[in-house]
């Protein structure tokens, strides 16, 4: 399926989404031309589904990292998903696992107070058990 020229490339990507085909040819050793099409058949495959950028969270405002494990009583959670909804701008990811939990959660918050009401709000529909990111 893949060969090590394509390991190559994907590497690369993650590590520079916006470097041209020209450098990245250089890096795999091939041409600019020839890496491009390589390139766009990991997206016709669906290897690549799409190119992102990093963001530094605490330089937006946003210097609390927290991971929520999430415990429901019941089977139905669309009040605890529309409450996640509501407080889109503090959700990263929304995580359904198996295992201790029913869901992780990771937000980010300007400040304590605002991870407080937060989990105030929330205690309306799950139990949870917080974890404070350090590093």
């Amino acid at each position: 399926m893949l060969d090590p020229t394509d390991r190559l490339i994907i590497e690369a990507l993650q590590a520079n989404s916006r470097i041209t085909m020209k450098e990245l040819g250089a890096y795999v050793h091939l041409t600019g031309q020839a890496t491009a099409t390589r390139v766009k058949k990991l997206e016709d495959l669906g290897i690549i589904e799409g190119y992102t950028i990093r963001v530094n969270e605490d330089k937006l405002g946003l210097p609390v990292h927290a991971m929520i494990t999430i415990f429901t009583s019941s089977t139905f959670h669309d009040p605890y998903l529309l409450f996640l909804e509501e407080h889109r701008p503090y959700v990263r990811n929304n995580y359904k696992v198996s295992g201790d939990g029913c869901y992780v959660l990771e937000c980010r918050f300007p400040s304590n107070q605002e991870l407080n009401a937060f989990l105030d709000g929330l205690s309306k529909y799950v139990n949870y058990k917080l974890s404070i990111v350090i590093n």
